[in-house]
């Protein structure tokens, strides 16, 4: 089974600098490729002077995460895609728990290992943590983080599953599905890509699984910060646009106005909290989900997964249930 480690950059040399080599020294069982999305910083130089091995793909334009992989891999010949941030470390040994799973599960598809935060290494990290699920309304959480709690380590999690979706910070996906499901969908540019990507996966059949065996420490908002409206605007636009393309056709209308009501009430919860930007950036993605609604309508598949949710609100059960941990939502 061959793999392919791909790391999207773009102007991210002092993140090359800093987390390369370990990726290099712990993953000699992978092909490494940088995937550069027309950076115009120092990035091509410094691979190319201090890692020959490595092998570089130079995208034309910023296509963003999903436009910017996709264009990548094209140029990517392997059994298995191993997409990785160039913000996160690797540990030793994080790629052969994969290996051992995609040879024993024909119909796992996908795989996320166990994300911690590098900043504070004994926590989860918020983009995945310990695998990733929606709500009824597409509202995404994981095991180990839920809106802005975000639990410490303590071994809770430790336990190979199937999950919903797999974060794109580390993601492992067999070529042939990536290929059959044609990739990211390019207009997200960037944000809940790849949950749509897993949603698609479900819809065929496949499964998605997380792997606690395979640990890797994220940094997080190198590209957008949490607190960035655009990143506001691609979360909210994006999430829209997934449920679109993937909700079962017999609850979609009464799902989605029920999504907008809430994503009203959340815009209104920015005002409220002196965050004006991020309210517009609430509104410019439900501008862009009205214009741009017959088109996404338009990618739906033949068959859509009907039990892709692991509670009706984790809104609800959040604020209103106290349910802050995943432990005490079932």
């Amino acid at each position: 089974m061959t793999l392919a480690v791909v790391i999207l950059n773009w102007n991210g040399v002092s993140l090359l600098e800093q987390f390369l080599p370990t990726l290099i020294k712990c993953s000699s069982e992978a092909t490494i490729y940088i995937a550069d999305n027309a950076s115009t910083d120092a990035s091509i130089s410094y691979v190319k002077t201090n890692f020959p091995q490595v092998q570089i793909i130079q995208n034309e334009s910023n296509y963003g995460f999903a436009g910017g992989y996709n264009e990548a891999l094209k140029n990517v010949t392997a059994d298995i895609f191993v997409l990785v941030n160039s913000d996160v470390e690797v540990t030793p040994n994080w790629l052969n728990p994969m290996i051992t799973t995609f040879e024993n599960e024909p119909q796992t598809a996908i795989i996320q290992p166990k994300i911690l935060d590098f900043k504070n290494k004994e926590y989860f990290e918020y983009a995945g943590a310990g695998g990733g699920f929606i709500d009824k309304y597409g509202f995404p959480f994981c095991r180990g983080r839920i809106f802005e709690t975000i639990e410490k380590d303590l071994g809770q999690y430790d336990d190979a599953l199937s999950i919903f979706w797999a974060s794109g910070a580390c993601f492992f996906i067999r070529s042939v599905v990536y290929n059959e499901l044609k990739g990211f969908d390019a207009s997200f540019f960037a944000h809940q890509e790849e949950i749509d990507l897993c949603w698609r996966a479900h819809n065929k059949g496949y499964a998605v699984k997380y792997n606690p065996k395979s640990v890797v420490y994220h940094v997080g908002g190198a590209t957008l910060q949490q607190g960035n409206p655009k990143k506001t605007e691609l979360n909210f636009r994006n999430s829209l646009f997934m449920l679109t393309k993937n909700l079962p056709k017999n609850v979609l209308y009464q799902r989605l106005f029920i999504r907008l009501l809430l994503d009203g009430v959340a815009a209104l919860q920015f005002l409220v909290k002196g965050k004006p930007k991020h309210f517009f950036s609430v509104l410019k993605a439900h501008l862009a989900f009205y214009q741009y609604f017959s088109s996404q309508f338009k990618k739906r598949a033949t068959v859509q997964n009907v039990s892709y949710y692991q509670v009706n609100s984790i809104v609800f059960s959040y604020f209103i249930k106290n349910g802050t941990v995943f432990g005490k939502l079932v």
